[in-house]
């Protein structure tokens, strides 16, 4: 392996799909080795039920030029946690960087439903999904990224934290679950700095994830045909753009300049110089403030 991360390993918590699946193949191709976890197996699937998979996000990774390994984990069930960090200790001795990105609440939140009418154990298993299992895996985990300085931390959540100051998202679990995330990078900012690592919150802009291209009914290939139904969608970004954000945060040495702080893919990209695979630069929240939100038309032009 090489590239800017050979050497290094990471842990992808939450990588069967989506943004974490885009993020653990850009780190493998940076050339770092990634523990890929998830609960969907090609042996047995999450409540989620789709064919998404740890095994093929793992051979992505190697595909890539880095090393895939796959593990199932549910990030819920502290010694699960306890025994993964065990086996990346026993062999590979280090951990450079950890990607916190477990959500699987999509199928949970009720959009625009306020609490007294939203389902409350749906709710609640989304906070725990969400929240819990991104505290478990830094309280096992941490300790081995701390062993070596220069370790770097991923909370991974939707929205800005000054989007989210200001945006009710979506209802009211939603909201407090990826505000709660914007916290804890926040947090743990403090609390790694002083030791020598790097916590920051991450967020891509809107994401043409599996579920979404499914949702509008589209492949990468044709995602722009989308736009008749939802003509906002032209500012979207493929996972690999928050990927190639989180490779270029762990190949950059003076990545504390950043601790403890929100960033954004769209944000990052102006930074780094990195593009989305179709050598664009979208700036979603940008986008989505001055656009979106504002009640204009659809136009990208400018923002990508």
């Amino acid at each position: 392996m090489s590239g800017p991360l050979a050497g290094k390993v990471a842990l992808v918590a939450g990588a069967t799909r989506g943004a974490g699946r885009g993020i653990a193949v850009e780190l493998g191709a940076a050339g770092a080795t990634v523990y890929v976890t998830g609960r969907s197996t090609r042996e047995r699937r999450s409540e989620y039920d789709r064919p998404e998979t740890i095994e093929d996000t793992a051979d992505l990774v190697t595909a890539a030029g880095g090393r895939g390994v796959a593990v199932r984990v549910d990030h819920l069930v502290p010694d699960e946690v306890r025994a993964l960090v065990e086996r990346i200790d026993t062999e590979q001795g280090r951990l450079d960087i950890l990607v916190n990105d477990i959500w699987g609440g999509e199928l949970l939140f009720e959009w625009e439903a306020p609490v007294w009418e939203h389902d409350l154990d749906k709710g609640l298993r989304l906070l725990r999904l969400a929240v819990d299992t991104h505290a478990i895996t830094s309280h096992h985990a941490l300790p081995l990224l701390l062993r070596r300085p220069g370790g770097l931390v991923v909370e991974m959540t939707d929205g800005t934290a000054e989007y989210n100051r200001d945006t009710y998202r979506n209802s009211f679990f939603y909201d407090l679950a990826k505000t709660a995330v914007l916290r804890m990078g926040f947090a743990l900012g403090h609390e790694l700095g002083p030791r020598g690592a790097t916590a920051v919150t991450l967020t891509p802009g809107w994401m043409r994830s599996e579920i979404m291209l499914d949702l509008f009914g589209v492949t990468e290939e044709n995602w722009r045909d989308a736009l008749e139904r939802e003509p906002h969608f032209c500012i979207s970004e493929t996972p690999r753009y928050v990927g190639r954000a989180v490779a270029a945060l762990a190949a950059d040495p003076d990545v504390a300049r950043w601790n403890g702080q929100s960033l954004s893919s769209g944000g990052l990209a102006q930074v780094y110089g990195f593009t989305d695979l179709d050598g664009s630069r979208p700036d979603a929240w940008r986008y989505i403030t001055e656009v979106q939100d504002a009640g204009k038309p659809a136009d990208a032009t400018g923002y990508r």
